[in-house]
């Protein structure tokens, strides 16, 4: 994706913006990271990654019309002695430079409209889509950009990532800037705030969630894991923010903000967002909201569960300080609807409740089922796996948690990759009592299969893990699977 007038800096602009010296000049049309992706004219940015150098990829970019490159000490050197005659642009971390070099090349975007950057272990998702429809009910041209894929107002890109690169991430803005978006939505993962993905981007407000155990395998620790998303609450990107307090790391959060944040809180906790009065009704909850300065809205939320109530307080928060009316939001209220793959119902006809989530660490699992439990009299019947070559430690909990929540617990694959499904679930299962009632099937269809063979009218049925992926990825190889189709066919069979 790419704005339909090119950039138009010079090469000398963007070194003294580097603050370094270089020879010659040229027009600079943009910048990238993707050698594959790059177009003539623009700057290639050799980065060094886990495996290998980006510089390796130099010439696939001058041979794609480059007219620099801007690299480490390392890149320079892997680059000269590969013969290729570009000017480089050598700093220290490319890394963290490529984002403030890729705004400044398109003409600083985020600055052309209200963005609001959500992070969070659970929640981001529904969060930034329930805002983005805010936005559009109150008037606005709105974007959103996440997990599920990025949308300027009705139209869908694909996305590759949480959070993009950050040169992608210019890049949409500037298309986003370019065709008159006025607020975007944008999920803002702790792989991307370590990686300095969304450095150079200036945000209207930011939102923190929830902080539980995921990602350990890159993090190492829920310490390093929480200075990653605490980055986010920066003077270098904002100057206020909304935060869920119902959390320990939440109310520490609110406590070293740099700057003023509004408090969240769909518990006990006094806030200056706060439920007064929550009644489930067939849709989701009757609410009355208590805000700031003596803000009360009553309206209906049609969403299912406790973390949704949070996850719209939160949204509402965020709206109100990018300048959305009372009157605005409480309209939206009636009309909202969850994420592509966050409970989302599947329904044939059938007497029992299907739903398909995303929950992926043992909190989510947790909360997940608690909503399913207060969704029937019947029973819960839940299947789960735990994705390959990533955190592991986090596996038994997720084990602890299905079995606790479900009357049923199937335990299946999720995306394997690289590693022997049933491994996986054994480290589940490690330390859980399972009950006579659990199942252990590793093909995810047959135990999917065998959740919608054991329910019975009135039950719910769950399947949980990959929400709205299109795909299962076994040995390397991704294989087509949507747990919505999966499970939709097989209830109709």
């Amino acid at each position: 994706m790419r704005p339909l007038t090119p950039a138009n800096k010079k090469l000398s602009e963007c070194a003294r913006f580097l603050e370094i010296k270089i020879e010659g000049d040229a027009t600079v049309k943009g910048i990238s990271s993707n050698s594959r992706d790059l177009q003539a004219g623009e700057i290639f940015a050799a980065l060094p990654g886990e495996k290998f150098h980006g510089a390796r990829f130099a010439s696939d970019a001058a041979s794609r019309g480059s007219i620099a490159i801007l690299t480490d000490a390392e890149g320079s050197r892997l680059i000269k002695e590969a013969g290729l005659n570009l000017p480089f642009l050598t700093v220290d971390n490319p890394r963290a430079l490529l984002g403030p070099l890729a705004s400044f090349i398109y003409g600083n975007p985020s600055k052309a409209m209200k963005i609001v950057g959500v992070t969070g272990t659970n929640g981001k998702t529904t969060t930034t889509h329930l805002l983005f429809q805010i936005f559009r009910a109150a008037g606005l041209s709105a974007g959103l950009i996440g997990t599920v894929g990025n949308q300027i107002d009705g139209e869908q890109f694909p996305a590759t990532h949480t959070t993009p690169e950050a040169d992608e991430l210019q890049r949409i803005f500037a298309v986003m800037a370019e065709r008159g978006v006025q607020a975007a939505a944008i999920e803002v993962s702790s792989h991307a705030l370590a990686q300095y993905r969304v450095d150079g981007t200036r945000f209207a407000t930011v939102g923190f969630t929830n902080l539980t155990q995921d990602h350990l395998d890159y993090h190492g620790t829920m310490e390093n894991y929480f200075a990653a998303k605490s980055r986010l609450f920066g003077r270098d990107f904002a100057s206020q923010g909304s935060i869920v307090i119902d959390g320990a790391f939440g109310k520490k959060l609110s406590e070293i903000s740099p700057f003023k944040t509004k408090s969240v809180s769909s518990g006990k906790e006094r806030a200056d967002w706060h439920l007064s009065e929550a009644i489930p009704y067939e849709m989701g909850y009757k609410v009355s909201i208590s805000g700031p300065d003596g803000i009360s809205i009553q309206g209906e939320i049609p969403l299912f569960g406790d973390h949704n109530l949070e996850n719209a307080l939160l949204a509402i928060s965020l709206a109100h300080q990018c300048g959305i009316s009372v009157h605005d939001i409480k309209s939206a209220l009636p009309t909202l609807r969850g994420a592509p793959g966050r409970l989302e119902r599947i329904d044939r006809g059938q007497g029992f409740i299907a739903l398909v989530d995303y929950a992926h660490t043992p909190d989510a699992v947790r909360r997940i089922l608690s909503t399913a439990r207060n969704l029937t009299k019947g029973k819960v019947i839940a299947v789960l796996g735990c994705g390959g070559d990533r955190d592991s430690s986090k596996r038994p909990l997720m084990g602890a948690a299905l079995t606790e929540g479900a009357d049923i617990p199937i335990f299946t694959s999720d995306n394997p990759r690289s590693e022997d499904p049933m491994k996986i679930i054994r480290e589940m299962t490690q330390g859980v009592a399972l009950s006579h009632d659990a199942r252990v099937i590793v093909d995810r269809r047959e135990a999917i299969n065998e959740g919608v063979r054991c329910a019975l009218e009135g039950d719910v049925l769950i399947v949980l893990g990959k929400g709205h992926e299109t795909g299962q990825e076994i040995s390397g190889t991704k294989h087509p699977f949507d747990d919505r189709i999966v499970l939709s066919e097989l209830i109709h069979s």
